[in-house]
């Protein structure tokens, strides 16, 4: 199989070559270190003898976010050094940043081809590695059987497209999943589907999304957030100013900033002083959503111009990385995106939850099944079929607090109590690593 991968692998990445390229002009900071993507990652240090050296690839910002308490308690572990790589130019900016001081290196993922996934393991030597969530690079893995190191899939997902597609082809499934040493998946329903594609039951186990364990920080202050709200242009300086409603897009898709902007024009004008915050999934697409704002009266602000807005302002932009944590506290409620057809998958809800955001969303949260389902069912979070639906809902709820204080306080009770997939996760890398 992995010499028919090989063979189709080249022309595949020719003809995907011009949107590839697309990509990282848009996206901007691809440069950095693009040789990487080629296996010419800078070699690490010798590794010392009894060192167990463990490689973690996690593809974009999320996933390194839901990273960041397994490296933290991995750090901790005596003779044990870390490498971290990733895909996203984003997701390499905050690695450098914020994670190269507790591992032995970062770096880019290798594109999945013969020369250059060899190249990268004959420089990092790992002797375990992990793959998150979705990813099952065929050369990766074979790469790993040729040098007799062990895989784990960590907190492993399935979502309803990726497995109609692995089923079309069980022979490819069976033999990807057999390169697998542990299965740790996310979920339930994810643990039945991995074992549906031919992961060992034996090795297979459901220890929780990680996402839960990321821990909100930091905790901002009334104080703090009030002059978050300065900041953005949503409150003049004066304390005695009354704290504007704030509604919040959280990792917006095309198409919904529109519906956010409706349902704050509604909010106006049935007398609600309402804000609107506005995270977008993707900052390069800033240029779209600078054209619809230019489009309609209400004064608004683009953080990349200046985190200060010049004046009040109705419409805050976020359109900067790494910042979504602090940002979505100046919130009094949140739609997540990419959940109003045609969108569809989901961002996550958890960070919003945790933090106490009254929560709804559409019908496409098929990514986060699960997690939404005990959501809704502990009353932290509303599902909605469409985007009237959704646009009624959230102005429901503008009106009224007592409810979106019960919501908030339903969404922080259920993050606490679904923690602990770290602590697990650990203990089975350890049991892998003789540590």
């Amino acid at each position: 199989m992995i010499w028919f991968y090989r063979l189709l692998f080249l022309p595949a990445l020719l003809i995907a070559l011009p949107y590839y390229w697309w990509r990282m002009y848009k996206r901007g900071g691809y440069r950095h270190d693009f040789h990487h993507r080629f296996g010419l990652i800078d070699r690490p240090p010798a590794k010392r003898p009894g060192t167990k050296r463990i490689w973690i690839q996690a593809v974009s910002v999320g996933e390194i976010r839901a990273l960041t308490p397994l490296v933290d308690a991995l750090h901790e572990l005596p003779g044990v050094e870390v490498i971290v790589t990733t895909t996203t130019s984003t997701g390499y900016k905050i690695l450098r940043e914020e994670f190269s001081p507790k591992v032995l290196k970062v770096g880019i993922f290798p594109l999945d081809f013969f020369p250059f996934s060899r190249n990268s393991w004959r420089r990092l030597e790992p002797d375990l590695a992990i793959l998150m969530e979705a990813e099952l690079w065929p050369e990766h893995l074979y790469q790993a059987h040729l040098r007799g190191v062990p895989v784990l899939l960590i907190n492993g997902r399935m979502s309803d497209r990726s497995f109609q597609r692995y089923k079309k082809f069980p022979a490819v499934s069976r033999r990807l999943m057999g390169r697998l040493a542990g299965l740790l998946a996310a979920t339930p329903n994810d643990g039945q589907r991995f074992l549906a594609l031919g992961t060992d039951p034996a090795t297979t186990a459901v220890t929780g999304s990680m996402k839960l364990d990321v821990e909100v920080k930091p905790v901002l202050s009334p104080e703090e957030i009030a002059a978050l709200h300065h900041e953005m242009g949503f409150t003049a300086p004066e304390a005695s100013q009354p704290i504007p409603l704030v509604l919040l897009g959280s990792s917006t898709w095309p198409g919904e900033e529109a519906l956010l902007l409706d349902i704050l024009n509604d909010a106006l004008a049935a007398g609600i002083d309402t804000r609107l915050l506005i995270i977008p999934r993707h900052a390069e697409r800033r240029g779209e959503i600078i054209e619809l704002l230019n489009k309609q009266p209400l004064p608004w602000h683009l953080r990349t111009r200046s985190k200060q807005a010049p004046g009040p302002v109705k419409i805050y932009v976020a359109d900067t990385t790494g910042e979504m944590l602090r940002l979505s506290q100046a919130g009094t409620l949140a739609f997540i995106g990419k959940s109003v057809p045609p969108n569809d998958g989901g961002q996550t809800p958890v960070e919003a939850a945790a933090l106490g955001l009254p929560l709804v969303y559409g019908p496409g949260m098929s990514n986060f099944r699960h997690i939404c389902r005990q959501l809704e069912e502990a009353g932290a979070a509303l599902r909605q079929p469409d985007a009237p639906a959704v646009k009624a809902t959230l102005l429901e709820l503008m009106r009224d607090p007592a409810r979106r204080e019960k919501m908030s306080a339903a969404g922080r009770a259920w993050h606490a109590a679904n923690q602990g997939a770290t602590a697990r996760i650990v203990e089975r890398v350890r049991q892998e690593i003789g540590k």
